[in-house]
């Protein structure tokens, strides 16, 4: 299988940010790692592994990020109002640098699935709701969709914004909601085993059927635990059996 490391100094940022890519060809599909995990992450843990036959068919291509968790809303000793702002940073680094690498080692028309496990399911979720003009879809996987479970009752515009269950209810514009009513591909999936939370995929359900995007709910069985025997089964059956 092929695999590429690449790396720069983030300007948006200000940090070096390395991304792991895997396979040549495919459909795009952007990995966010777990709470305060690497880029690495995924492939430490074989969830690369249980794609590779997907990824050596020529299926997908893989594009594994870090994460700044550790530097946002899992540091204890930051105000959260600078929380709130490096994770608006780490969006604009999303958006507008890793957005363009995938476009530049793709086509600027290779559809981009964003998808994540645990903190990365909100990652990933949300930024596809927030462009789905850059993005195509999301599978997230056992993820909680109201960034207030993170920030330990702080709120403000930012967190607004970053929170699909916040924000979503009152999208009404012109210009995002018919993109995302026209999106084929939002998986919203989750275990109901231990540290499962499936009511919060069934919330952000119940808010998307609301303003009547598309989307598929599913929620597997109490055997599924929030862990990554649950992920290593997940991400692989979606990419079978959905695309």
């Amino acid at each position: 299988m092929k695999r590429e490391i690449h790396q720069w100094v983030s300007p948006r940022l200000n940090k070096n940010m390395e991304i792991a890519v895997y396979g040549h060809f495919g459909f795009a599909l952007l990995l966010f790692p777990t709470a305060a995990a690497d880029f690495l992450e995924y492939e430490r843990f074989y969830l690369i592994s249980v794609l590779e036959p997907y990824i050596e068919a020529g299926k997908v291509k893989v594009f594994s990020i870090n994460s700044i968790n550790s530097e946002a809303w899992l540091n204890n000793r930051m105000h959260p109002r600078h929380k709130a702002i490096r994770h608006q940073q780490y969006n604009g680094y999303v958006e507008n640098e890793v957005v363009p690498f995938i476009q530049m080692h793709t086509s600027p028309d290779t559809p981009i699935i964003t998808s994540g496990a645990s903190l990365g399911a909100l990652h990933a979720a949300n930024v596809c709701f927030r462009r789905p003009d850059l993005f195509s879809g999301t599978i997230a996987m056992s993820g909680s969709y109201d960034l207030t479970t993170y920030t330990k009752g702080y709120f403000d515009e930012d967190v607004y914004f970053n929170s699909p269950t916040h924000y979503l209810p009152n999208l009404n514009d012109d210009y995002n909601l018919p993109r995302l009513r026209r999106m084929q591909h939002i998986h919203i999936v989750t275990g109901s085993g231990d540290y499962e939370d499936p009511d919060a995929s069934r919330r952000l359900s119940g808010i998307l059927s609301a303003k009547g995007i598309p989307h598929e709910l599913d929620i597997w069985g109490p055997d599924m635990p929030h862990d990554w025997p649950t992920w290593r089964a997940m991400l692989p059956y979606y990419i079978e059996t959905r695309f």
